[in-house]
């Protein structure tokens, strides 16, 4: 057979339509017992101040209808177009191709975009938001998409870095530059003590353990008042300035706005903020590239596709594992110090188990390993959340939709590609005769 499925014969069709038929009533009925008590009953508040129930049954049909429409639809595309085979060689060449491309438009695009026409305080704000967000993907791709390890409490490295750039900075008073290596030293220090508990876990045991380990440091934050502030976080965390020349409002001898001669506007601080997380970001890309192609990123690959075989080999498992916790955990320390400068202040409500789903959510929706994949997914869930926030009430379900579109459409991720640095480029003919010595 070539192509990319055989084609159906007719007499199977009418039974391929009347199980999915069937398959999209079950669907409907289940989306009609969850959207009755979600959608269709609502409490409103009365002008006389008491709240009263008001039942919505047309908005529930429309999305019963949705739901019935939407998966006939799948199952008829899936049923006469067969499941689709594994990405073949040239696909994965195709895909690079078009990776070489879109890399630097969206790296020019960020470089540009403060100075791009009516571009103003929001779309910085966004901009900043979301590159915060793709360093944080792209730091938990190192222990997700390379090394395989399943973590769901990478939001705890983030909250070290940030408070340990918090209490430097207000504790001693060091400045930006000093306290952020430091945060990312420190990061990797807790990555290491989660590595060792997790050694000999993997699958569903070590996203358990990973996830204790996050809501452990949440509850430790909330609790220890007297270092963090309890629930009450910290407040007057000091700005960076732009190599000794704080940015100031009014302007004044010495600031950012006098030493070059332009006039003081509050916009250079956001978009001296801007290229700072663009640049801690372009950096963890780097050096994921770099250590990709080194000995320790190859054995986070093997250690990726199979344990045993990696044992096998004789790579450290112990080391391995623990340099990928290490590292990744170094990017999300270096994320939170950023955090806590932009913001000024922080507080334990800033990294619940929310923020960790998201982060590997973009992992997994831009293609685990792909670094321009997490990029794209970054952009889409944290820009095109702020698409749909004209829709109110409707958001979370328009973009918890489109999300489940995606994944259906493209079950391995926007680039779901993850072929290894190295690899056979043909297989090699083995002979009958060399197959009956033992060496096929």
């Amino acid at each position: 057979m070539s192509g990319e499925a055989a084609a159906i014969p007719l007499p199977a069709r009418p039974k391929l339509a009347a199980t999915a038929v069937k398959d999209a009533a079950i669907t409907a009925l289940v989306a009609l017992g969850l959207f009755i008590p979600i959608v269709g009953l609502r409490t409103d508040v009365s002008s006389a101040g008491t709240l009263h129930l008001r039942a919505r049954w047309g908005d529930v049909a429309i999305l019963v209808a949705l739901a019935f429409a939407g998966r006939l639809a799948l199952l008829t595309w899936r049923g006469l177009r067969g499941e689709a085979k594994p990405a073949t060689a040239a696909r994965t060449a195709m895909l690079a191709r078009a990776g070489t491309f879109v890399a630097p438009l969206l790296l020019g695009l960020a470089v540009v975009l403060p100075f791009m026409p009516g571009t103003g305080r929001y779309e910085l704000d966004l901009g900043i938001l979301v590159l915060t967000y793709v360093m944080l993907g792209w730091g938990l791709n190192i222990v997700v998409g390379l090394a395989g390890l399943l973590d769901l409490g990478y939001v705890a490295f983030y909250a070290v870095g940030a408070y340990s750039y918090a209490l430097l900075a207000t504790t001693f008073g060091w400045s930006f530059w000093i306290c952020l290596p430091l945060a990312g030293i420190l990061a990797a220090f807790w990555g290491v003590l989660l590595g060792f508990p997790v050694l000999r876990l993997r699958g569903d045991y070590l996203a358990i353990v990973t996830l204790a380990f996050g809501e452990i440091i949440r509850v430790v934050l909330i609790n220890w008042v007297s270092l963090t502030g309890g629930p009450n976080g910290i407040t007057g965390i000091p700005r960076p300035s732009f190599f000794g020349l704080p940015f100031s409002a009014g302007g004044g001898p010495g600031s950012f706005a006098d030493f070059f001669g332009i006039e003081p506007s509050p916009v250079h601080r956001v978009i001296f903020l801007y290229y700072l997380i663009l640049i801690l970001a372009l950096l963890t890309n780097w050096v994921s590239i770099r250590l990709r192609r080194q000995p320790l990123g190859r054995a986070w690959e093997a250690l990726r596709e199979d344990e045993i075989a990696c044992r096998a080999l004789g790579i450290n498992i112990t080391n391995t594992k623990l340099t990928a916790f290490a590292i990744g955990a170094m990017f999300g320390g270096f994320a939170g110090a950023f955090f806590a400068t932009r913001q000024g202040f922080i507080s334990p409500e800033s990294f619940t188990f929310i923020e960790s789903a998201i982060i590997l959510a973009i992992v997994v929706l831009g293609g685990m390993g792909s670094q321009i994949g997490i990029a794209l997914a970054a952009i889409v869930m944290i820009g095109g959340f702020e698409v749909f926030r004209d829709l109110d009430e409707w958001r979370m379900l328009v973009f918890g939709g489109a999300m489940v579109l995606i994944m259906v459409v493209r079950p391995r991720g926007l680039v779901g590609s993850r072929t290894p640095t190295i690899a056979l480029g043909t297989r090699r003919a083995i002979g009958a005769e060399h197959v009956g010595e033992g060496r096929g």
